[in-house]
């Protein structure tokens, strides 16, 4: 199998961007088990990269991804093989969450089922305007419990709740009112506005936001006092970072920062 063959498509550029491009166009690139364990090594790699600045998951052909291989799933009605399937994609959805970098979803066509909980799971997202999401397990009586949970920590309780027992689609634009993704632009302008994101990041110390991520989603579980807690330790250990002490410097003084 060539490269062009693979999965998963990965490459990373000059200034530590890796784009992973999801590359089964004829399944719309569904999450079958080829393209998990894709996934999760591309993410393995990467999470020993210092160098890493941002990440882009993409997809091939029309659609970014409608959730796992039903055919697959259909194909083994096993309860062992179920939970180690459903396991296994938690496990991806959670290497997202741990790269110390930012994580942006580039959406088009429809993203479904683990493929919205795949959006719902990336630290940034931008869609299309084409861009369709649903959590639609439930229409084949499947409801969408792994999808739910960054569903839920992305879109208010009651709006989640609907997408989950309706399985109904929501539009790029709706989906950016709710909280889903960050912004909803015209086809041609999706690769310039993932430039945008990008961009802005690279002009911030990673380690910086290294930190940031890591406080970002560990207070999120916590009670309001305990939370202040983490982050009150972490921006006194950013504080003492070189990164922020030239950052301060420079604001005082009145110049740009040099982080290099």
């Amino acid at each position: 199998m060539s490269d062009n063959d693979a999965p998963l498509l990965v490459s990373r550029d000059a200034r530590g961007v890796a784009t992973l491009t999801m590359n089964r166009p004829a399944n719309f690139n569904a999450l079958g088990e080829e393209m998990l364990d894709a996934l999760q090594s591309a993410f393995d790699r990467l999470a020993g990269d210092d160098q890493l600045r941002a990440v882009v998951i993409a997809a091939a052909g029309k659609a970014f991804c409608p959730g796992h291989n039903l055919k697959e799933m259909i194909a083994r009605p096993e309860l062992a093989y179920y939970q180690q399937l459903f396991n296994r994609c938690s496990r991806v959805m959670l290497a997202i969450q741990k790269l110390p970098v930012p994580v942006i979803a580039r959406v088009h066509g429809i993203a479904t089922a683990a493929g919205c909980q795949l959006v719902a799971q990336c630290d940034l997202a931008v869609a299309s305007t084409d861009a369709k999401f649903a959590v639609s397990g439930v229409n084949f009586g499947l409801f969408c419990a792994t999808p739910s949970v960054p569903l839920l920590r992305n879109v208010a309780p009651k709006q989640a709740m609907e997408m989950l027992v309706t399985g109904d689609f929501i539009s790029a634009d709706e989906a950016k009112q709710r909280g889903l993704v960050n912004r909803a632009v015209a086809p041609d302008r999706l690769d310039a506005e993932v430039e945008s994101l990008v961009a802005s990041i690279l002009a911030k110390p990673r380690k910086a936001l290294a930190m940031g991520k890591d406080l970002f989603y560990r207070q999120r579980e916590l009670g309001t006092e305990a939370a202040y807690q983490l982050a009150s330790q972490t921006m006194a250990v950013n504080m003492i970072d070189g990164c922020a002490q030239e950052g301060v410097a420079a604001f005082t003084e009145k110049r740009k920062p040099n982080w290099s």
